[in-house]
């Protein structure tokens, strides 16, 4: 008989129902073991391996390749030509442009703010003429390809919350990102990676957290995986000096029999998310390797996207995203640091654009090549804008730009999307939304729709309380849509 006072804590009517619902999670765990037990004749394009099965529509995307620019890139200096702020270059920005409108404390204390025009030309791209800035040519080569989005906005003026909002739909620490919720609504394809996986470049700027791509309050198993350009490709997974794969397997097989009793005892979803995690770990093994070496490629696709074998870069990363989703990885997300160009603008962001623009150019172009774009969402963008104001002093090859949440520019390609639209407008100061405002909401019930999901439909029951990613409220840019 038990006497352990931590087992007999458990033994309660709510405990007790709790374990007895287990008989229904070894169904739907065979059923995720056995993907053709239980099937329907549904349309096969809105089944799904995850929670939400089938699908709400058919999907236009099957994955998603989200690049994110850590830092907020200037849409001023990037995307949003403002041709008339070079004459008012040294002005003070018109009250009536900045209105009650808050900024940071970095900048507040100033005597003034005065007007700092672009230094880069912007010139047209593709058949509908988008302007591009002179440092993203190989970003113009897709411009047909990609709708640009010139008025996106957000809640948040610092790092932190804006990051953590345009990942989770909420300032606060603590909810699912978007890889999560779509790991837990549609589930992997490929039995041997995960659903979500992460790639990190570039040297510096602002602090990357692990719960930029956290499960929040998903299972653990929903979380990001972070993959590395150099050494070890995921942490631990490796072997130990000594220990080959059939003594991991028996070792494995102890730990995994020991937590099943356990799971049986506790009813704990988070030892099921670790049994799973152990056995996608193993699998791992044999699979990550294979895919991240990058060398097997041809010379003339490394050279497309700049990449080098052996070095850890934004190319590389690009070049693994697109591995990546050859092998139906849900959601690849790179990280690209050191875009917070308080200072040194000019020099800097030209600096950002040569790690980075060839790379997502050759993605666009390799994904539409192989075929792989038309269901395949790519999102290029930051978490905010950056102020037409200098922040600090003008010289005639210096200056910087503070936190903008009012209005920025991203951009999405494949998948669904319309290529070669330009969406929204801002005032000629770059400043405030004129046309066609999308909130950081709307973006997200965007990119669920093309994914087949209505994004009121996809939620999570946590604390009594049913969550989604658009919180409550976001509506889909149709404009968007092809």
């Amino acid at each position: 008989m038990f006497t352990d006072p931590e087992f007999l804590k458990f033994q309660t009517r709510r405990a007790f129902l709790t374990r007895s619902t287990t008989g229904l999670g070894a169904l739907a765990l065979t059923s995720l073991l056995n993907d053709k037990l239980f099937a329907s004749d549904a349309d096969a394009s809105l089944k799904t391996f995850g929670a939400l099965n089938p699908l709400h529509f058919a999907p236009k995307a099957k994955r998603v390749i989200y690049l994110f620019m850590s830092g907020a890139p200037s849409h001023i200096d990037l995307y949003d030509a403002k041709p008339k702020l070079k004459e008012l270059t040294g002005t003070e920005l018109p009250k009536s442009v900045r209105g009650d409108q808050r900024i940071t404390g970095m900048t507040s204390g100033q005597k003034q703010l005065l007007v700092a025009g672009s230094p880069f030309e912007f010139k047209k791209h593709g058949q509908g003429g988008m302007e591009l800035s002179e440092i993203l040519p190989n970003i113009g080569k897709v411009a047909d390809d990609i709708a640009l989005i010139r008025s996106m906005h957000t809640d948040p003026i610092n790092h932190d919350p804006a990051v953590t909002f345009f990942a989770t739909g909420n300032q606060q620490p603590g909810r699912p990102t978007m890889g999560a919720w779509l790991s837990y609504g549609l589930g992997s394809v490929n039995k041997n990676l995960p659903a979500y996986v992460v790639l990190v470049s570039g040297g510096g700027g602002q602090p990357l957290l692990s719960r930029y791509w956290g499960n929040g309050f998903l299972p653990s198993t929903h979380q990001g995986v972070q993959f590395r350009g150099q050494g070890d490709p995921v942490l631990f997974v490796s072997n130990p000096k000594g220990i080959d794969t059939r003594v991991r397997r028996q070792l494995l097989d102890g730990v995994q029999e020991l937590n099943r009793i356990q799971l049986g005892a506790m009813g704990d979803p988070e030892i099921a998310a670790r049994i799973e995690a152990y056995e996608m770990a193993f699998r791992m093994q044999t699979s990550v390797p294979d895919l991240m070496d990058i060398s097997k490629e041809p010379k003339e696709m490394l050279e497309l996207y700049g990449a080098e074998p052996g070095k850890a870069s934004f190319a590389n990363n690009c070049l693994l995203a697109r591995r990546l989703a050859e092998r139906d990885v849900r959601f690849v997300q790179l990280v690209h640091r050191d875009w917070d160009h308080h200072g040194d603008l000019p020099n800097q962001i030209r600096n950002q654009a040569k790690q980075t623009d060839q790379a997502s150019g050759a993605l666009i172009e390799d994904l539409k090549r192989r075929g792989l774009l038309k269901d395949t969402l790519v999102i290029w963008g930051g978490e905010f804008g950056r102020t037409t104001y200098s922040q600090g002093e003008i010289t005639k090859t210096s200056f910087g730009r503070d936190h903008h949440p009012r209005c920025f520019s991203i951009w999405m390609a494949g998948g669904g999307i319309k290529g070669g639209l330009t969406l929204g407008k801002t005032d000629d100061f770059g400043y405030n939304i004129a046309e066609d405002p999308v909130h950081v909401h709307d973006f997200h019930a965007t990119m669920l729709h093309c994914l087949g999901i209505d994004h009121k439909k996809l939620t999570y029951k946590f604390q009594g309380r049913d969550f989604r990613l658009t919180d409550v409220s976001g509506e889909v840019v149709k404009a968007l849509l092809g």
